[in-house]
Formats: structure tokens, sequence, C-alpha cells
């Protein structure tokens, strides 16, 4: 009893309440069959595609950052995303491209991959997200330069509006050399060669 009480007071059940009431300004009946366990289905689900708001991106990349005079351009691409725009509730997904020009410093490689899903599991805009993976890096490893790229498939797009089922958006966010010198920006974009333009 003293569980279920302090689940309650959390707010670890509540989600699922406002799901079985949505169900029901949707029109349908909570308890029938089919959907008797979807409230709790849908929370679970919820809080699994939120749960980067639980990291802070310091967090990831602290203890990943090493001392290496490397000064190429390193790049990690076709980084899958899956996030869930804050406008309507819908997913998008695609493809994150990210690079940086070491200043003295690298970072393990995985940590990459992991910063880019911890922004995309909160509520997004795809602008927001490639900005975010973008100065964190830039914060972390002060390199000479970070770049991102993003594209992605927006399922509002798609289901509702315009309902455009092949219009993919593209992002980008350029900092330090990535901006200033186009040699590098171009050297960059080249190497990624984004997937719409094969």
């Amino acid at each position: 009893m003293t569980k279920r009480k302090s689940r309650n007071q959390s707010g670890d059940d509540v989600l699922p309440g406002l799901v079985g009431q949505m169900l029901v300004q949707l029109g349908e009946d909570p308890k029938r069959e089919g959907l008797m366990r979807t409230p709790i289905r849908v929370a679970k689900s919820l809080r699994y595609l939120t749960e980067g708001y639980k990291t802070d991106p310091k967090d990831i990349l602290a203890h990943a950052v090493f001392k290496e005079p490397y000064d190429d351009m390193v790049i990690v691409k076709d980084i899958e995303i899956f996030s869930l725009c804050e406008h309507h509730l819908l997913p998008f997904y695609g493809k994150a491209h990210v690079a940086y020009i070491p200043n003295g410093k690298i970072i393990g490689l995985s940590k990459i991959p992991r910063l880019v899903e911890m922004f995309s599991r909160r509520l997004q805009v795809q602008e927001r997200l490639t900005t975010q993976v973008a100065e964190s890096l830039m914060d972390a490893l002060k390199p000479k330069g970070v770049a991102v790229v993003i594209e992605a498939l927006h399922l509002c797009m798609c289901m509702r509006g315009v309902k455009k089922s092949d219009s993919y958006t593209v992002t980008s966010s350029m900092l330090g050399a990535f901006r200033k010198d186009a040699r590098s920006r171009s050297e960059f974009l080249s190497l990624i060669r984004l997937k719409r333009e094969d």
C-alpha cells in the first residue's frame, strides 16, 4: 500500500489515466478489450521516448575526452535518430551526420551517437536538435569546429497537413572552422553525401 502511494505521489500513475481520458475524448471506450491496456502501454512508450530529459550531456561527454595531437576532421555519419515532434507528438526519424576538427582533444566515438540519442529522446524540433548536438560538442571539446547535419522524415507532414510522404527536412549547424572556412564545410558535405542527393 505504501509503495502504491509513493508511485502516485511521484506522478508515475498519472500518465495512464491521462491517456485513458484522451481515448474517451477521441470517442473511444478505454474499457473495450483492445484498449484495456493501451493507457499503460502508451505511458511506458512515452516515458521511453522522452528519457533524454533524465540525462545531462556533460555526463555523457565528461569522461570520454582525451588529449591527442590529431588535427584532421573526424566524422561519424548515418547515426539513426528517432524523435517526437513537440508540435504534434508525432515521430520524425532519419540520420544525423556529425563532424569535428580536434584542437588537441578527441572524444570517444561512441559518445557522439549517445549524445544524438539523448537529445532525440525529448520533445523536439529538428532545428533545435541539430543545434544542441553541435553546441554540446563545442563546449566539451573546444575543437576548431563542429558540423552537424540532420536529414529526417516528419510524420506530421506525411500523415496530416500537406501529406507529402517523401519530403525530407535537412538542417545544419556549422560552428568554428566549418562556418568560417568554405573548404572545410565543402569537404564535410562531400564526405557525408546526403542520402537524398545520391
